[in-house]
């Protein structure tokens, strides 16, 4: 089993002031993103992608989550997320195929400890171009001062031929959260 992995890149931010003010704790984020040879490119519409996708997902995931968590460890984080992007000689279901399974999802989940479904994005981008990795809290649903995103871009990447693979991480909400959470506008909008 070959990953295709041509590279792979990790981001790290530090948000220390927001607003124009200090924050009480520092927002740590990091990025995790796996370029990868798009498997499907080049050979027409494929019908079934299941094979590929029990092939790849579960060990790149594996590969991505231990590097994730030599940056962050699975006790400080607090939301967490995924995002994929092909290039323009895959399709968007192909990113998707990437992501969109638990043999993805899991292993990064069940490492965090982490019991909601990851929040996501998955596009079709050109190389360089902006990519978006939502987040939310690994385990609040309703938990909107963790909803937050994280913006990153690789100079060369994806090329045609590839799909860009990435999970996210966060030890705090965004900083200075002032917004109720869902629950509060349930219970809100029933009275």
């Amino acid at each position: 089993m070959a990953l295709g992995i041509r590279k792979i890149c990790i981001f790290l931010e530090e948000t220390l002031v927001e607003g124009g003010r200090e924050v009480s704790r520092p927002t740590h984020t990091v990025v995790v993103a796996a370029i990868i040879t798009n498997p499907w490119a080049g050979r027409g519409f494929v019908e079934n992608l299941r094979p590929e996708i029990l092939d790849i997902a579960m060990d790149l995931s594996h590969e991505m989550t231990q590097r994730l968590l030599k940056q962050m460890p699975a006790d400080k984080i607090e939301a967490c997320g995924k995002s994929s992007a092909t290039g323009i000689d895959g399709e968007i279901e192909h990113a998707s195929a990437m992501i969109h399974t638990l043999r993805f999802g899991n292993p990064f989940r069940d490492a965090i400890g982490g019991t909601n479904y990851l929040e996501f994005t998955n596009t079709r981008n050109a190389p360089g171009a902006l990519m978006a990795l939502p987040m939310m809290h690994k385990s609040e649903t309703g938990k909107r001062s963790h909803f937050l995103t994280a913006n990153f871009q690789i100079a060369d990447a994806p090329r045609p031929d590839e799909i860009v693979v990435a999970i996210g991480a966060s030890d705090n909400g965004r900083p200075h959260a002032r917004i109720a959470d869902r629950f509060q506008d349930i219970a809100e909008l029933e009275t």
